[in-house]
């Protein structure tokens, strides 16, 4: 950039980029030192070595680590420097100097910036569009939360449903374990009225067979009589009794 076009603009317009580049590299410096200095005595006083051999060595690593990011930070600034000088410091071609009666805030460049009379009225517009993009956030926040209530509210009553089917399903299964108890006492009461009647039909017949038996006995031997009966007759009679 020395001895070039732009040195002669920044000259014209008392500006000077390679002044602005060393304040920027020095303030980098100057930052590093400060840092690494901390950071040594910060050491030193959390490991109480200050003072002894043990506070040489912490010295020495610290050095070694400062210098070793010192030269890797000073390629990266080099690096900065010529692009800033080549790219960021270098005016355009065709750039024209303000004439000798004119500020030096009233050049071509400068002229061109300001002469775009929209430039307020589009950033009105922006400015509007954020208002209204921040309306629409608030909205949407707002519609969010009002979901997240209703979703709430929807899980609490899907819980009280569950709760009350459950209580449902298991009065029902009470309700039918009653019935079953019920039904199985009724069968009871029901089986043992038929076997009373069934044994009372049973003895009913057996006291009518008997009664048969009698009559025909007394039907055959009504000359004999009772008294008269020979004991054989007699021992035959109560055997067939006994097998009825």
């Amino acid at each position: 950039m020395e001895g070039s076009e732009s040195e002669a603009i920044f000259d014209s317009l008392n500006l000077n980029p390679q002044l602005f580049i060393n304040e920027a590299l020095n303030t980098v410096d100057d930052l590093l030192n400060d840092g690494f200095d901390f950071y040594l005595q910060e050491a030193s006083t959390l490991l109480k070595i200050e003072g002894t051999e043990r506070s040489q060595d912490l010295t020495k690593g610290v050095n070694y680590i400062r210098n070793m990011i010192q030269s890797s930070l000073d390629k990266r600034l080099a690096m900065w420097e010529k692009y800033c000088l080549r790219h960021c410091f270098t005016v355009p071609e065709g750039f024209s100097l303000s004439k000798n009666d004119e500020l030096p805030g009233s050049c071509s460049m400068v002229q061109d910036t300001l002469s775009y009379p929209d430039v307020d009225a589009e950033l009105d517009s922006l400015r509007d569009k954020l208002t209204l993009v921040g309306a629409e956030s608030d909205r949407l926040n707002s519609e969010l939360k009002e979901l997240e209530r209703q979703s709430a509210l929807s899980g609490h009553y899907t819980g009280l449903i569950n709760e009350a089917l459950q209580l449902y399903e298991d009065t029902s299964a009470r309700d039918m374990f009653r019935e079953m108890v019920q039904t199985a006492t009724e069968l009871r009461v029901k089986m043992q009225k038929l076997k009373t009647r069934q044994a009372e039909r049973m003895e009913h017949a057996r006291a009518e067979r008997i009664y048969n038996s009698l009559t025909d006995y007394f039907t055959v031997n009504q000359e004999k009589g009772l008294a008269n009966a020979k004991l054989d007759d007699l021992q035959e009679f109560l055997a067939e009794l006994k097998k009825m």
